[in-house]
């Protein structure tokens, strides 16, 4: 079942994130899509998504990626988007003093020269815990940990969000803001 799980989450990520019209779904501009819609949608491009999978996929999924409506008629990704015309309409929240930034040491070159960019998401992803980075990281190689001086950058001017399962937004993050491991 645990496969079924993760190649159920990873197909959520590609419609609900990147690619609905891949199965010809609609986001609302919040990235809501209606769960009747998307179950009769992926079900008619072959990928065989029932209620009761949906609902075990989506409380299963240990980083909440994906969050119900409170009616529970609608279903959205939680942050990731790299849909320009989804707004997930989170408040700007000041944020904790540090945050963390898990990346592959493969891209530390071309973030000390021009900081962290959201490249195609709309956001930069941060973290308040460090394993949380460290897993993060090692999804794309050797994985170094960086620290985001977040209420520095914050008292400069720089926005946060925080999205629905605690991941810290922000649109980039100047190279005078991250402290790099020794």
């Amino acid at each position: 079942m645990k496969d079924k799980h993760e190649q159920t989450s990873k197909f959520l990520s590609l419609i609900l994130r990147h690619a609905p019209d891949t199965i010809g779904l609609t986001l609302d501009a919040q990235g809501w899509a209606s769960v009747a819609e998307l179950l009769a949608r992926a079900n008619a491009h072959g990928k065989h998504l029932s209620p009761e999978l949906l609902r075990e996929v989506v409380a299963a999924n240990a980083k909440q990626r994906f969050a119900f409506s409170d009616d529970g008629l609608s279903i959205r990704a939680s942050q990731g988007h790299s849909l320009k015309s989804v707004d997930l309409a989170l408040a700007p929240i000041a944020p904790p003093d540090l945050l963390y930034h898990g990346t592959a040491s493969r891209f530390i070159t071309s973030i000390r020269q021009g900081g962290l960019k959201a490249q195609a998401r709309q956001h930069v992803h941060l973290s308040t815990e460090q394993a949380t980075a460290v897993a993060v990281g090692a999804r794309y190689g050797v994985p170094v940990i960086l620290t985001v001086r977040a209420g520095e950058m914050h008292a400069g001017g720089h926005v946060f969000y925080q999205s629905d399962n605690g991941v810290w937004l922000t649109d980039a993050v100047p190279l005078r803001y991250i402290d790099f491991p020794k």
